[in-house]
């Protein structure tokens, strides 16, 4: 895997560690089930070639990413990823796993300021030029 891959992957091991209370998710529609992100991220399918990112916001007007997928059986279904800052357990691993993708593009020569503000737009679901410019394509993977 080369370093490009290996910080994409990273990224979406991030999202997906957000999201973990979300699951397991159930198809409405036929009843699969997907344990977990990881499951729903494998085992269903993108929107064309959208990365199937896109920014929300919460019943609190606070901006999320909702991620769209496919299941199997064709119909539609989301996940919702979003990073409140609280002092649980939960909200501390957040914020570990921010720092972890932080030093990740930091390693890859992205200074600390940037890359904090991308890995921000990336949650509220805007793209993120200067990754593309990295060569690295949020793209979600089968």
């Amino acid at each position: 895997m080369n370093d490009h891959s290996d910080v994409e992957q990273s990224l979406f091991e991030g999202l997906r560690a957000l999201s973990d209370s979300a699951f397991p998710k159930r198809c409405a529609n036929c009843g699969r089930e997907y344990e977990s992100p990881d499951s729903f991220v494998r085992q269903s399918a993108s929107l064309g070639q959208a990365s199937g990112l896109k920014q929300g916001y919460d019943d609190d007007d606070s901006p999320i990413v909702e991620l769209f997928r496919n299941c199997v059986c064709g119909s539609t279904l989301m996940d919702v990823f979003e990073d409140r800052r609280d002092d649980s357990p939960a909200g501390q691993r957040r914020r570990e796993i921010f720092g972890k993708l932080l030093d990740r593009l930091s390693g890859q020569g992205m200074a600390i300021q940037e890359a904090r503000r991308e890995l921000k737009r990336l949650m509220r679901g805007d793209e993120s030029p200067a990754l593309e410019e990295m060569g690295i394509h949020l793209k979600t993977r089968r």
